[in-house]
Parts: structure tokens; sequence; C-alpha cells
């Protein structure tokens, strides 16, 4: 949907790019040995056999994508090419050489680089200090600064090296892990889900970049749950299922819905969007505004938002324009002047996020690894943050460890997350399962009100869908429910009415049935309630 509104203002820069990779492919020789090469590899882990016989090869120049559900093995895979784990089978080349690197280090040193999907970035530090810290041996500050601005402009992905890291976006931290990868000149880039939090806009550069580096015979390892971006821009791709190599492909050759079959071994279920009807209001939003959190947030604009009883309301728009700030608005971890946010009638505007939980109105942010869920705790530690009230986990100020395992067993398995139990860490799920747990950690609470932020971020398409679903059977029982979400597909589909939000305004809501794709594109750019001109 994205592409479509940005599809004509794009088609001068995309032949702009295509004359580059001509350039850049002039007199550049591509070999026939491919710059890695994985057979035989296997990796277990108490109770689960995460790779299973693993055997596939990316070749310079090549733009390979890796497919599967969350939890097929994807992660552990390149985290074995990246270093962070051994294999406990098989064997790896990189170039025509045994590749067995024992950490990180040693990958980077042998040409491998990787953005990963969870950023690794320290947020009091800037740019260029995180940058370095990559760095076996970083030049002077200066230099380094130097360096990376132009790099940063070169490839479209402009970043200012004095920035400190706490006070940039999700997309602009992207751009930083990115920019990092660049400067080590890579012979084989991992790329995990890293337009997930980009804008389409950013996309484009992102991908007009790895065609940069593809064309002078950088191999590139990519991986995405977005079908149709693999479609577009991938040569090659490998599917795991379970662990195993299922099938490989040409993806420009297959649809989106096709892929999405190879990777779950079935076709994918339909979304039921039937048996719902607006009740009454439940929440109401009056005249909040709110100054920015920091020199780099944005200020919250008078918005104002009605939700109704069995309602999903959309709000869409480009990341950075006030999605961060207004979810801590209505979770309660920012409170605004009196008046301004009321559930069935009762002021929450001056209450913190656990008495606005009691009440009924839950939230979950878009950063699942460090704000949804605490990375070192179980999953039977992460039901305690949101649900310790509500399902009555916590009684009299003591721990009752067995609900919340029950709880955490409950949520894994109505939300297929995939994971040995609830006795494990958070950060040891893939991205998309933790995804899955946190959204229904808070769908298995029956709010009364759920705001969620970018809530398919890094899922697999089945799993997608299926989140989606449990959005509507939320609503079906007559749940309100606010979806905040870059993804226009994903909020046409769920959605009754649509606001964008631009600068910390919020437009007027508008029905989505029949709404066009350039009333969404002024909406987006901050052109709400324009009338055409009559002459």
């Amino acid at each position: 949907m994205y592409r479509s509104l940005t599809k004509q203002c794009n088609c001068a820069g995309r032949d702009l790019r295509d004359k580059q990779v001509k350039d850049l492919t002039k007199g550049t020789e591509l070999t026939d040995m491919p710059v890695f090469r994985a057979e035989g590899l296997g990796k277990s882990y108490p109770g689960v056999r995460a790779n299973d016989d693993v055997s596939f090869h990316v070749m310079p120049g090549e733009i390979h994508a890796l497919l599967g559900e969350n939890g097929a093995g994807k992660s552990t895979l390149v985290k074995m090419i990246y270093g962070l784990v051994r294999p406990d089978d098989g064997r790896m080349t990189l170039g025509g050489a045994a590749h067995a690197p024992s950490d990180p280090r040693a990958a980077r040193a042998a040409g491998v680089a990787m953005v990963f999907q969870h950023f690794s970035l320290f947020d009091a530090l800037t740019v260029a200090e995180n940058i370095a810290l990559g760095m076996e041996n970083p030049p002077p500050r200066r230099e380094l600064s130097a360096r990376i601005t132009q790099v940063s402009h070169d490839f479209g992905l402009p970043l200012n090296p004095a920035r400190r890291i706490v006070t940039l976006s999700a997309g602009e931290r992207q751009r930083v892990e990115i920019i990092r990868c660049l400067l080590q000149n890579p012979r084989l880039l991992i790329m995990d889900e890293p337009t997930s939090v980009l804008t389409p806009q950013e996309a484009e550069l992102l991908f007009a970049t790895l065609r940069k580096l593809a064309a002078g015979g950088t191999a590139i390892l990519y991986i995405s749950h977005k079908l149709d971006e693999i479609r577009s821009h991938c040569d090659r791709a490998t599917i795991l299922r379970h662990g195993r190599v299922v099938d490989s492909c040409d993806p420009r050759a297959h649809s989106a819905r096709d892929l999405a079959a190879m990777m779950v071994g079935g076709q994918m279920r339909q979304i039921d969007r039937s048996g719902r009807q607006p009740g009454a209001v439940l929440l109401e939003v009056r005249a909040l505004s709110q100054p920015a959190p920091n020199a780099e947030g944005t200020a919250l604009k008078d918005i104002a938002l009605t939700l109704r009883a069995g309602e999903i309301l959309g709000i869409g728009g480009v990341a950075g324009n006030g999605q961060e700030e207004l979810l801590a608005a209505l979770s309660g971890e920012a409170r605004s002047a009196p008046g301004t946010v009321t559930l069935e009638g009762a002021d929450l505007s001056a209450t913190g996020p656990e008495p606005r939980r009691i009440a009924g109105l839950l939230a979950a942010p878009e950063d699942r690894l460090g704000h949804a869920a605490v990375p070192d705790f179980s999953l039977t530690e992460n039901t305690l943050l949101t649900a310790g009230s509500r399902k009555s986990l916590v009684r009299g100020g003591l721990i009752d460890h067995k609900a919340a395992r029950d709880y955490a067993l409950a949520v894994i398995e109505g939300f297929d997350v995939r994971t040995p139990g609830p006795h494990v860490a958070a950060r040891a799920l893939s991205g998309g399962n933790l995804q899955k747990f946190v959204i229904g950690r808070e769908v298995m609470q029956n709010p009364r009100v759920l705001v969620v932020n970018q809530p398919t971020w890094g899922v697999d398409a089945g799993a997608a869908a299926a989140v989606r679903q449990s959005l509507l059977d939320l609503a079906r029982q007559g749940t309100g429910v606010i979806v905040i979400s870059q993804d226009l597909d994903e909020l046409l589909e769920l959605s009754d009415r649509f606001c964008a939000l631009n600068e910390g305004r919020l437009s007027p809501p508008v029905p989505t049935d029949g709404l066009t794709l350039d009333r969404i594109g002024l909406m987006l750019g901050g052109a709400h309630g324009m009338e055409e001109a009559h002459l």
C-alpha cells in the first residue's frame, strides 16, 4: 500500500539507481564460486532441534532471502554464521575457505557483517561512539564522524554522528546499525528484518543501497516477513520449516500467498471480520496536548478521539510523528491534564499505568524487548508486568507463582508461541514469537480498551494473520481496539475508521470503507479536511 502511494515519486529515482548499478558492474567479474556455503548444519538446544541438516549457498552479487515462520530456525542459522553460536554438526565455508568463527569479532574479521532485528546500541552514547564500539581499530573521532556522514549520505540514509541514540526514532536507530555494517565493507552482509521500522521511502533507499553493494560483488543474506518485499528485491530464496530446508525458489516467480504456503506447509486462513457491531463510547480523548519528551521527540497537539465498544480505530503515519508519545499518553506512562482521557466516564488523566490496567485500559508498545518485556526475565515473570492485578497473579503483595506460570502457558498455547516453556528468558525467543507472547498477554486479559503499536512487527505471514484475527475477535466480544501501525494494508484490513498522525496532530477519523489512496496520501501529509477547489 505504501509502495503504491510512493510509486510515482520513486520512478525517477529508480531509473537513476538502475544506471548506478550498471555503472558499478562495469569491469566487475563475479565468480561462479559461492561467497558462503553451509553443508549439513545442525544445532540443538534443550527440548528443541533448532537447525537440522541445513544446506544452502549464497553467490556473489546475490540478494538471497531466508524465509520461514517464527521459530523456523532462521535466527539460529545466522547466529552460527556470525559466530554467536557454534554448530553441533556440519561445516561452513566463506570464499572457499573453512568458516568456523569463535565469536562475532572473528566473523567480522573474515568479512561477515550483520544488521540485527533487535538493536544492539547503547542509548547513552552517540551515533559515532556506538559505531566505534563495533570496530576493531576505529579511526580518530573526527575522521570517523566524517566517514559516517559521507557514507550515510552516499547511501541515502543520512545520520548526525553527534546525536545520542536515546534521541533517535526506531527508523533512525536502524540506520545506525546499517551504516555500522557498511563501514566494514563486508563480503557477506546478513540483514535480519531491516525494514521493519523503516518508512517506505527509507526502505526504497535501503534497497538501492543493497543493489549497489550486490553490484560490487557483496553477497547479501536477507531475512524478512514482508513477502512482497522479497518478491520485488530478492534473487533467490531458501525456505526453512521446523529447522530444515524444505524448498528453494526464485521468489519473483511466485505470489506472496504461494511463498506463505511454502513456509507454513499449507494455505493461509482468511481473516474473519464478521459479527462486530459498534456499541457505547468507551474511551474519550479531548484536547490532549503534551510537550515533546525530549529534544528529538514529538509534541502532541490537541489530540481528540472517541472509541466505541466493538470498534477498531486505525491510526497511521510515518514513524516519528508522535506514535510513541500517543501510546504513552493513553497507557498512563505520560500523565495529562484533567479531563483529557476518560474511560467509560471515569477520568484517568492523572493516573499511571497500573490504575489504568485495573480499569481495563491496556497497551502493547512497539519496542517489545526492553519496553513490553524485560529481556532477562522468564516468560512467567514477564506476565507479572501487566497481568498481575487483572489475572490475580499477585495477591496481598505476594506472587502466585503457579498462577503466573499457568497464565504464561495459556498465552504460549493460545498464541502458538514457539518456545520450550514459560521458564525461558524473553531474550531467547525469536522476535516474532516474543511479539505473539506480548500481544497474547494483553489480549487474554479481556481489556475494555486495548491500544497496540505495530502489532505484527517482525511477525511471519501466518502469525500476523493470527494476531490480526485475535484483535478482531477481541473487538467482536465488545472491546474497543486502537491499532497504531505504519502498515496501511494492516490498518485497512482491521479498522472500521482511520486517522492519520502527522507532526503530533491527529486527523478527524474517516470510515475505511471506500477510503482512496489519494485521500490517505493527503491525510498522511497533514492535509486534513481539505476540499477540492471549485473553478
